[in-house]
């Protein structure tokens, strides 16, 4: 492909929908162009915020539009399978919402089609893109020197004041409910990427979970340990209480340790006498530079090039440790 504008169209304008839309419009090649949503409301909505947009009858509509590039899925999970597999018969690249899917069997089949035909696919772990991990690929990844020494054990603190958060009330009922929502799900599946994408597959150990009472809602609290590469990794994630949302998650080695708080935007090196040691970025910096590189990545996924962006497969596995954690253990 040449240097030019790169059309996207987009299915779900719920949270997700709107914040890549916003995040689009500041992307020199990458145009939103096309919108869909189940809710005639939404599609009300964005068009008034974006009246260069133009709104497709249906989603089916919508991949069978001349001229796109590529479809940004950002719906529920129970569809993901389905239009992906679309939007490869329409040759088209996909940039997915996770979770995958709910239908492991359908992944598994597209997963199957992806690599037999070459298909263009990738999965929003915003993580892929980040200062963070690179960082901790550098210090316990595959071949890294180990400049902290062996990586001893991994610490992960989830808190939410509610779930879901008052910002998602846009996404829909399905966030706040067991079967396809949760933090579990939404967020703690972040950062299995990343331990996955560093160490390995991971395997649970213990986990024990808390629901509500109502047979409905998604989980309360989550306290487990799994292993991957032979490292503990112990999680703790709750909802609930006066405490605002965190997300710290800590590497420990022998000579040091790495501390990455919120989204791995914010980053604490010490060494083995807890002196803080410099690094390439400042905090300010980490969360903008990384939204900008998966933008970049998704550009090189679209024309064929290599890039970082989580695939199909990667994303299935980290699904297939959430699911696990779910089910309780131990």
């Amino acid at each position: 492909m040449n240097d030019g504008l790169l059309n996207i169209g987009v299915i779900g304008l719920g949270v997700m929908g709107q914040r890549m839309l916003a995040r689009l419009a500041t992307h020199p090649r990458l145009r939103a162009t096309t919108v869909w949503d189940a809710q005639a409301t939404a599609i009300a909505t964005t068009l008034q915020a974006y009246p260069q947009l133009r709104a497709a009858d249906s989603a089916e509509a919508l991949i069978a539009t001349p001229g796109l590039h590529s479809l940004y899925i950002a719906t529920p999970p129970a569809p993901h399978m389905a239009l992906s597999e679309l939007a490869f018969d329409a040759g088209l690249a996909v940039f997915c919402e996770k979770p995958l899917t709910v239908d492991f069997g359908a992944a598994r089949a597209c997963i199957a089609r992806i690599e037999a035909q070459g298909q263009r696919a990738a999965v929003n772990f915003a993580l892929a893109s980040s200062k963070g991990l690179a960082l901790l690929q550098s210090q316990f990844g595959a071949g890294a020197e180990r400049p902290l020494g062996d990586l001893q054990s991994i610490d992960l603190e989830l808190a939410f004041a509610a779930w879901p958060r008052p910002w998602q009330a846009a996404a829909g009922a399905w966030l706040g409910e067991r079967i396809e929502g949760g933090f579990s799900r939404e967020v703690l599946s972040h950062f299995i990427f990343a331990l996955q994408r560093v160490l390995g597959p991971a395997q649970v150990q213990s986990s024990q979970v808390e629901y509500p009472n109502d047979g409905v809602s998604a989980e309360i609290g989550l306290q487990a340990e799994l292993q991957a590469a032979g490292v503990p990794l112990r999680i703790h994630g709750k909802v609930g209480g006066e405490q605002a949302d965190l997300n710290r998650m800590r590497w420990q080695a022998a000579a040091g340790q790495t501390q990455l708080q919120e989204w791995f935007s914010q980053i604490e090196v010490r060494d083995a006498a807890g002196q803080l040691l410099p690094q390439e970025l400042s905090n300010g910096d980490l969360r903008l530079h990384g939204q900008r590189d998966q933008l970049d990545q998704w550009v090189a996924l679209i024309e064929g090039r290599p890039h970082g962006l989580p695939g199909y497969a990667e994303a299935l596995a980290v699904q297939e440790t959430i699911e696990a954690l779910l089910q309780g253990r131990g």
